[in-house]
């Protein structure tokens, strides 16, 4: 009976069509993920260069439609939802084009490479009333869920110390490298990549961030030494009760991908997928208990959950609310604190109040 329902509210459930802006990387795991949840049809695509549109439409199943021309693809009648792909450097344009058009959009990380076209981007969706889903899929994993649900459920007590890190190395081998090396087209590190280490972080936090003391460094490897800016990163966040969180954004390293997460509070911590609790009696103080999660464990986009996220979003966007987590807003506050990290660590690691990112 259950499956049932399922299928009556899939089949009665509304399909929005969606634009995709970018056919890069990114977008070719977006498209899979968009139409697996059952409510969304990606009906166009917006490319630098000609796509073929019997090709794509083959290939996804659906007529597509390919367009150059960005005027053309925001002035389609039955376009409701647009996706944002494509380079950080032309995020602020497109989205404040989608919300000035009236299109409801997901957006890949970064919002934008500063905080003034951030706010540009936040107007701008203010102002149209817009809907909006930022691609910060990590809090949608399997791990960050139950992380998520031990913290709340109590069984760590209050987080006091929280260390959540970022180690990939983007060199030649990756396909992003060929742009990321460049101050306009990855920013900084943690805007790059270890963004999502940052929104894990203030995920598992929360509250309110007082300030950002960060410090840089940099590989000497000829392979990340092109960069056109530092690649590592160091932060350490204070919250205006006290306590304190450590975030790491290395780019520049080779080893096995790796997103490090280490909690401590009153009652228990946690270590990645392992975690210790006094809230479950007569556990093994000597070991750690282990948690039957799927880890984050590569930067591959195909591995991202996105449809997990993607599937809050159309949810949400049918009920007309804004979506849990990975809204604009949500992201907004992560993009702050980076903002002030970054500034910190340009000025040899003083300490910047998150006022000064007002």
């Amino acid at each position: 009976m259950d499956r049932i329902h399922a299928y009556h509210r899939l089949i009665m459930a509304k399909i929005f069509n969606t634009g995709i802006i970018g056919y890069g990387w990114a977008a070719t795991a977006h498209i899979p993920a968009l139409q697996a949840t059952g409510q969304c049809k990606v009906t166009s695509i917006l490319s630098s260069r000609k796509l073929d549109d019997a090709e794509l439409s083959a290939k996804y199943g659906n007529p597509i439609r390919s367009f150059t021309d960005a005027a053309e693809f925001f002035a389609q009648q039955d376009l409701e939802v647009v996706d944002i792909t494509g380079f950080p450097q032309d995020h602020t344009r497109y989205a404040v084009q989608a919300a000035q058009a009236g299109k409801h959009f997901i957006l890949e990380k970064p919002i934008a490479l500063t905080w003034e076209e951030c706010r540009q981007v936040e107007a701008a969706v203010q102002a149209a009333g817009v809907k909006t889903c930022v691609c910060f899929e990590v809090r949608y994993s399997g791990q960050f869920v139950t992380t998520k649900s031990l913290i709340d459920g109590g069984m760590l007590g209050r987080v006091h110390y929280a260390e959540v890190d970022y180690y990939h190395g983007v060199g030649p081998w990756y396909g992003q490298y060929r742009w990321n090396i460049k101050k306009e087209g990855g920013g900084s590190s943690l805007l790059s990549a270890g963004c999502h280490a940052m929104d894990a972080l203030l995920l598992c936090m929360e509250g309110e961030v007082e300030s950002v003391t960060s410090l840089n460094a940099q590989s000497s490897h000829p392979y990340f030494s092109v960069y056109e800016y530092p690649t590592t990163t160091t932060s350490l966040i204070k919250f205006k009760d006290g306590r304190v969180g450590k975030c790491a954004s290395v780019i520049d390293c080779f080893q096995p991908y790796y997103f490090h997460t280490h909690l401590v509070g009153s009652e228990g911590s946690l270590l990645d997928g392992k975690f210790h609790t006094n809230k479950i009696a007569s556990l093994n103080k000597a070991k750690w208990s282990e948690l039957s999660i799927h880890p984050i464990d590569s930067g591959d986009v195909a591995d991202h959950p996105y449809q997990t996220q993607f599937e809050a979003f159309f949810k949400a966007l049918e009920a007309g609310q804004d979506m849990a987590l990975t809204s604009l807003k949500d992201a907004m506050r992560s993009h702050q604190v980076i903002f002030a990290a970054d500034r910190s660590a340009a000025l040899g690691g003083v300490p910047v109040p998150l006022s000064e990112i007002p």
